[in-house]
């Protein structure tokens, strides 16, 4: 579990380090990953597949349901580094299949998460976050990792309030 401590304005803030790690393709989750370091303080970094993923949209949609139905973990592009130095990991990703996007996946089972808080963060177009706060915890099975916030894609450029609530309230109530 995170520990926290009171700044000067009387807003609580984690003590250590926080991540926002994110996956997304077609920006939503790159938004509101934003909007969660923009709330935090925390380090942003993208989630990039070596190989990235079509744009044309029936095409990425195929590609997707083929890689978590093999359970794929495609090539990532960049390391994050020093994970270490990092308590809080905010981790967000579009829901594809009722699921993480299988670059989340590859970065989740790349490092060791042990001892750190594992917090997930979702966009989607109506299914929320359906299997994904489960499938992270299976990854993360040494992490805490606290339920999650989905935001509906269409509504992410209006989203900043309601992300900063979540924030605020997982700070004050230490996820």
């Amino acid at each position: 579990m995170a520990a926290f401590a009171v700044s000067g304005a009387g807003a609580q803030q984690p003590s250590g380090k926080v991540l926002v790690a994110y996956f997304s393709h077609s920006g939503n989750t790159r938004e509101v990953a934003r909007q969660i370091s923009e709330a935090t303080g925390g380090d942003l970094f993208e989630i990039v597949p070596a190989t990235p993923y079509p744009t044309e949209y029936r095409a990425v949609v195929d590609q997707g349901k083929k890689e978590i139905e093999a359970g794929v973990r495609p090539a990532l592009k960049n390391p994050v580094g020093d994970l270490s130095q990092y308590d809080v990991i905010f981790v967000g990703s579009p829901c594809w299949w009722a699921t993480i996007a299988p670059p989340v996946a590859t970065f989740l089972t790349s490092y060791d998460f042990a001892g750190k808080t594992v917090v997930p963060f979702m966009t989607h177009e109506g299914s929320g976050m359906e299997h994904s706060e489960a499938d992270i915890r299976r990854f993360c099975p040494r992490s805490t990792v606290p339920d999650g916030l989905a935001v509906r894609g269409s509504a992410v450029r209006n989203s900043k309030d309601e992300v900063g609530r979540w924030v605020r309230t997982r700070l004050k109530n230490g996820f």
